[in-house]
């Protein structure tokens, strides 16, 4: 049986609420926008837009909803809704003192908090998963970001990838996401932002959905 054109890719995203110094998080606008904006435009034939939550910026207190959110995702799979094709998710993050986007290949299993997260913890030197083993066990994307970069530059990005998601929520999150996207066969990106004041939203959300359409197209 030949193939009837690219399988179809699923995405799913993720951005966070404020937390301690940044009153606004570009990214629970962005992933709350992001629905809408791609409808509008249109999306290419094998790209599905999934999930987009929005999690606390926490945590061992949020971890009970990123593992729904996560879940949510396979079980659609196991329902047949997406069987045939690729289930990646994309986390988004701020950097506040960033003035460009960044695609992260990495999650280190540290948790350094520099302050406490949204519900009050402030861990220091922690493994994340402590059956991982010590704190500097990597966990890396299947994702191709140095050929994602490059994509993304054509279009007109400032973007480069990175080897540092830093120690705090971000780094958690995409910790736990990959180690749950190696055991269910399915794929993670963390993407880090600006701010709005450095780069603007209409420049943002233009790049969170021609990330999400060359994604699409890795098949």
């Amino acid at each position: 049986m030949g193939s009837e054109g690219p399988s179809i890719v699923t995405v799913h995203v993720t951005g966070f609420k404020k937390f301690h110094g940044v009153a606004e998080n570009p990214t629970e606008k962005l992933v709350t926008n992001i629905k809408s904006f791609i409808e509008k435009r249109g999306l290419p034939k094998n790209l599905v837009l999934g999930s987009c939550e929005i999690l606390e910026t926490a945590g061992q207190g949020a971890l009970g909803t990123l593992y729904k959110v996560l879940e949510s995702a396979i079980a659609d799979r196991e329902n047949g809704s997406s069987a045939q094709g690729q289930i990646i998710w994309v986390h988004f993050g701020v950097n506040s003192g960033a003035s460009r986007f960044a695609l992260e290949n990495q999650a280190v299993n540290e948790a350094t908090f520099r302050c406490p997260d949204e519900l009050g913890w402030k861990p220091q030197r922690v493994p994340i998963v402590p059956s991982d083993g010590s704190i500097s066990r990597t966990r890396e994307t299947t994702l191709p970001v140095k050929e994602l970069t490059k994509s993304l530059r054509k279009t007109g990005y400032d973007v480069m990838p990175s080897d540092d998601a830093g120690r705090f929520v971000c780094n958690y999150v995409y910790y736990h996401s990959l180690r749950f996207a190696e055991q269910h066969g399915i794929k993670s990106l963390f993407v880090h932002v600006p701010l709005f004041s450095t780069v603007d939203e209409e420049v943002q959300i233009h790049f969170v959905t021609s990330l999400v359409e060359a994604l699409a197209s890795l098949n």
